[in-house]
């Protein structure tokens, strides 16, 4: 029997059924490579953009499968109309993923015998910053409603509300969608908290003639108090632990979970210079070591930033435009400023995440970036007397960092030794003119 996976963890979601290295005031260096949403194989994506009460949810589509089969369920706060949902484009969220993403940068050591002087001035980053009828069709003896039906694009949508739990489960079942085992359970909360239900499958003849190969993301706009994103519904299914990137767009600052610790992935960190071919493998076995020692029960923040600006860039800053399509309701004509991005990372399981995510705004507007650094030794001939020093300096460096992956990852520290290319010290005592230390 196939079965629908109840985005939500969106969910996860879908328901699937159907050198500058010392502290400065601003990073500096080269981008190099960046961990996206492409590490993960099942990483659901959601976009909220929010002011006070006014929430715009996008949610990304990761459904793969005969687009026949494709059915989402999502509990929200209100019930929606027609014109309060979109059918979005898939390149706006790959923007976000890619402005926001972890990067990799790298520095090169100067010619220790040829020093260069840079002057770096306090760069403080100031933050700135016609339409069919709805139907009410009453299923009396379920107790669901239907409260809107409409089509968007290739989805056909249904808002329903319902009294119970059991009544809602046949609903589904006697409109063609196949839930699993167990759903009872986890929409009663729902209910019981008055949410309503966003129900939406494929319209097959629309998807036909719109040329598309995969399904679009679905947005929607609301107000309401509640500020959070069920995940429960997309766990019925899942085998082991998903991975959801939540990018939060506001004008006023970070926004930060409030029942779940949320803490920064390691960054800022030397690390050597064949990482820079494993960054993938690299982040992806940081990422699990770090959520394994929080007891696999925490957020990772993995960037925060006023988004009219970026240091190092992996991507450049969305345009009004494109902050437009990504939710971003606020902006004045001509403006690109005052939208701040906080990105999220939750890998979560069921037995750890008991709760849907609750979210609150802040006027928070620390920045912060998950950020890796590669230097690169000066290998070219050395000709004056700080040249033994600065060797010395480099392979205690090298040494430094093998043990700050070891650390970060639980790779064999031995194992990392052997891949790091060290610098030799007594080389550079042959390559020396004889007479260099004669009368010092």
């Amino acid at each position: 029997m196939k079965f629908m996976r109840v985005w939500l963890s969106m969910l996860g979601f879908a328901i699937a059924f159907i050198i500058c290295i010392q502290p400065v005031q601003a990073f500096c260096g080269f981008y190099v490579a960046k961990a996206d949403t492409d590490l993960y194989n099942q990483a659901s994506q959601v976009v909220i953009a929010r002011d006070g009460q006014r929430t715009v949810l996008t949610m990304a589509n990761d459904y793969q499968g005969e687009v026949k089969d494709f059915a989402m369920v999502v509990p929200v706060p209100v019930i929606l109309k027609e014109e309060q949902v979109n059918v979005g484009k898939p390149e706006i969220i790959k923007r976000l993923d890619d402005f926001s993403a972890p990067r990799l940068v790298e520095y090169f050591d100067p010619d220790p015998c040829n020093p260069q002087v840079f002057f770096q001035s306090e760069n403080r980053l100031e933050s700135s910053a016609a339409q069919k009828k709805p139907q009410s069709i009453a299923e009396d003896s379920l107790g669901v409603t239907i409260e809107e039906q409409f089509t968007v694009g290739e989805y056909e949508i249904v808002i329903l509300s319902a009294k119970e739990s059991d009544g809602l489960e046949t609903w589904l079942i006697q409109n063609g969608y196949n839930i699993p085992q167990g759903a009872s359970s986890l929409l009663q909360p729902y209910i019981n908290q008055d949410l309503k239900f966003f129900v939406a499958k494929v319209n097959l003849e629309e998807f036909d003639n719109s040329g598309f190969q995969k399904l679009r993301p679905l947005s929607m706009a609301f107000e309401s108090p509640k500020f959070m994103l069920p995940i429960r519904l997309g766990m019925l299914n899942a085998q082991g632990d998903q991975d959801l990137i939540v990018y939060l767009l506001s004008p006023k600052g970070q926004i930060e979970l409030t029942n779940y610790r949320t803490v920064k992935i390691p960054s800022d960190v030397e690390i050597p210079e064949f990482v820079q071919q494993e960054f993938p493998d690299f982040f992806t076995s940081m990422l699990q070591k770090s959520y394994e020692k929080e007891n696999k029960q925490v957020a990772f923040l993995e960037y925060a930033w006023d988004m009219a600006s970026c240091d190092p860039c992996s991507a450049q800053p969305l345009n009004q435009e494109e902050l437009k399509q990504a939710g971003v309701f606020w902006l004045n004509a001509g403006s690109r400023g005052n939208v701040f991005i906080t990105r999220l990372h939750v890998r979560y399981s069921r037995d750890k995440f008991p709760e849907d995510l609750i979210f609150q705004e802040t006027s928070n507007r620390q920045l912060f970036q998950g950020r890796y650094v590669v230097r690169h030794p000066f290998r070219g001939q050395i000709s004056c007397d700080a040249g033994q020093d600065y060797r010395r300096s480099v392979q205690n460096r090298q040494e430094t960092e093998a043990q700050t992956l070891a650390s970060l990852t639980g790779w064999d520290l031995n194992e990392i030794r052997n891949k790091i290319e060290f610098i030799s010290v007594e080389a550079e005592n042959s390559e020396q003119p004889w007479w260099r230390n004669l009368w010092n």
